[in-house]
């Protein structure tokens, strides 16, 4: 496990070597140059001075941290640049544009190849992951155009949920590209025209080589949804995940569904018991707990359910104000007069058959007392509260029922309907569990389970990816291998095309299609794998037609990749393409960079 900004040097190659696969160029290493336009709030552990002093025996890291000097130089630099003199300005600037962002990815992509990565927030909280769009959404870049990069993957994880991190390499092999192009002599528009129509014709080649998928095809989906899983530091749980994602998300579709809204697929977070503990519910599960400190019931069969949005409390003025009361009968006169207003709201609920009553959250007072709690328990209605205001729309689509922010207007007909509701224990925690729901709307619930916080949190993230991937292939049915295969299959035919073209267009299709094999170049790295050997065998193995020929990480060989069941979704592959394609366009196209006060 590496922390946040540490690179994790890999078998059979070093960090120089990868520096010169992604930026293009043989300079120092990454790390000394690109950190000045990054603000990055974390020690970077160096491991090759520590192998270097000799400290390694010992088990100590030597710890270096980066201030922000570096990053201020470099944009003052980047701010103070002049206009050309002559018509190759825009060239020029677009040059000197594209090195702060090609800098920063090389350093970016550095963090993200390390297996795990621990990030320690200015509020103290660690995370644990090595999901691409969290690293970067907690990483302080300060240069507008390496912002763009993170942008850019944010908008994967929105588009596809998945390739968050394919996605930032591939838009820093593309600017590699651009830049080798930019100092041949071509205008940045030509790079960035013939670019988006490399990314096209890319598009359809892996439409080509993509096979058509059925939803009712179990199989297909759960062979996606665990090439998503097996990337992740929760991949032994795979076996147990990849069948929740697959069930939430079908339980959702319909035979003519374009789309999933992942809103209305609830995750319960519980501490306890382990990932394997993790389960789908049938119907609704809840976070909070029953409240039974004055004996009310915790489970109740025939359940009818109320959603209130007011106080069980007594009534509050508008205005702050103080009651000096003297007499101990106007006290108690007072005291009597609160214990009817309460014993009121409690009949007046108990009168339209709620026996299972849900209480909003209330910040302005108390949203339910003791006193309003003893006189449900005797009337033996079950009381859950403190449900978040984000809640109330996906409990009332769950359950049937409907809010009600008035006790005048609580009636019968705004209740939802249930066999069960009981509050069960599951691997040491507590959770509410509502079941055989009349009406239900289209929602599924999971109760997320982990050994502590760290693992549960990344359970999530790892689950919400697996939903994304199931989610794509109801967007676009289709599959098309993993391992690097789609990349190199695609890079070859449009080298060929480039033959077919002329002029600057055929060197600009060529350049793009060697950016594609950073792909299985990293990975390949990642694996501890020789990446030019493999890249080479690979290259071979396509130009002799086996086009679902990819890297197997496993057993360290290329393979047919599809007899592995790794695969994948079209749509992550070609939207990963188009956005970074977009992305290094736009930076191409930017004349200059000013910055304001």
């Amino acid at each position: 496990m590496a922390a946040v900004a540490a690179p994790a040097p890999t078998q059979g190659i070093s960090d120089s070597h990868f520096s010169d696969k992604v930026s293009g160029s043989g300079s120092a290493s990454p790390c000394s140059k690109n950190l000045g336009l990054l603000n990055v709030d974390c020690r970077v552990v160096d491991r090759e001075l520590m192998m270097d002093t000799g400290e390694a025996d010992r088990g100590q890291a030597v710890e270096h941290e980066r201030g922000e000097g570096c990053f201020r130089r470099g944009a003052n630099e980047l701010g103070t640049k002049g206009h050309g003199q002559d018509g190759e300005h825009d060239a020029i600037m677009t040059h000197e544009l594209v090195n702060p962002p090609l800098d920063t990815i090389s350093c970016l992509h550095i963090f993200i190849r390390a297996d795990d990565m621990q990030i320690q927030t200015g509020t103290g909280e660690v995370v644990i992951t090595n999901d691409g769009a969290t690293i970067l959404k907690h990483m302080a870049v300060l240069h507008p155009a390496a912002r763009m990069l993170v942008e850019l993957s944010q908008a994967q994880d929105i588009e596809a949920g998945d390739g968050t991190t394919s996605v930032v390499v591939l838009a820093g092999s593309l600017l590699a590209a651009a830049e080798k192009l930019l100092s041949q002599g071509i205008h940045p528009t030509t790079i960035a025209q013939a670019f988006q129509k490399a990314a096209t014709k890319a598009v359809e080649f892996l439409d080509d080589m993509s096979t058509p998928v059925d939803l009712n095809d179990r199989d297909s989906l759960l062979r996606a949804a665990g090439t998503s899983l097996n990337s992740k530091i929760v991949s032994q749980y795979s076996s147990t995940l990849a069948p929740i994602a697959v069930s939430a998300v079908t339980r959702l579709v319909t035979p003519t569904s374009s789309n999933v809204d992942l809103r209305d697929i609830r995750i319960v977070k519980k501490v306890g018991g382990t990932i394997d503990d993790t389960e789908l519910v049938e119907g609704l599960a809840l976070n909070q707990g029953v409240v039974a400190s004055a004996g009310g019931p915790t489970r109740m069969e025939k359940a009818k359910i109320g959603l209130i949005q007011f106080q069980l409390s007594s009534p509050k003025p508008d205005m702050d104000n103080q009651i000096v009361v003297n007499d101990y009968r106007q006290m108690d006169k007072i005291l009597k007069e609160e214990r009817q207003y309460l014993l009121n709201l409690c009949k007046r609920i108990k009168k339209t058959g709620c026996n299972v009553l849900l209480i909003q959250k209330s910040i302005l007072r108390d949203a339910v007392t003791d006193l309003s709690l003893h006189f449900l328990a005797k009337l033996k209605i079950m009381v859950i509260k403190d449900i978040e205001r984000d809640e109330i729309d996906f409990i009332a689509k769950s359950t049937g029922c409907r809010p009600v922010a008035d006790i005048e207007a609580f009636t019968e007909d705004k209740l939802g309907s249930a066999e069960l509701v009981e509050e069960a224990s599951l691997a040491g925690a507590k959770v509410v569990k509502v079941t055989g729901v009349k009406n239900a709307g289209k929602t599924v619930s999971v109760v997320c389970t982990g050994a502590n916080s760290l693992v549960l949190e990344e359970s999530e993230r790892s689950l919400h990816d697996a939903l994304c991937v199931v989610r794509c292939l109801v967007k676009k049915r289709a599959l098309i291998a993993g391992g690097g295969a789609p990349e190199i299959h695609v890079s070859r035919l449009l080298t060929q095309h480039a033959q077919t073209l002329k002029g600057k267009e055929a060197y600009c299709f060529q350049a793009f299609a060697e950016a594609l094999e950073i792909i299985p170049t990293t990975l390949a790295e990642n694996a501890g794998l020789n990446p030019i050997a493999i890249v080479t065998e690979l290259r071979n193995k396509h130009a002799l037609g086996e086009r679902n020929a990819g890297i197997n990480v496993k057993k360290g060989i290329i393979s047919n990749i599809l007899e592995e069941n790794v695969v994948q979704p079209l749509l992550v592959s070609t939207s990963a393409l188009e956005l970074a394609t977009e992305t290094v366009a736009l930076i191409l196209r930017i004349d200059d960079i000013q910055f304001t006060r």
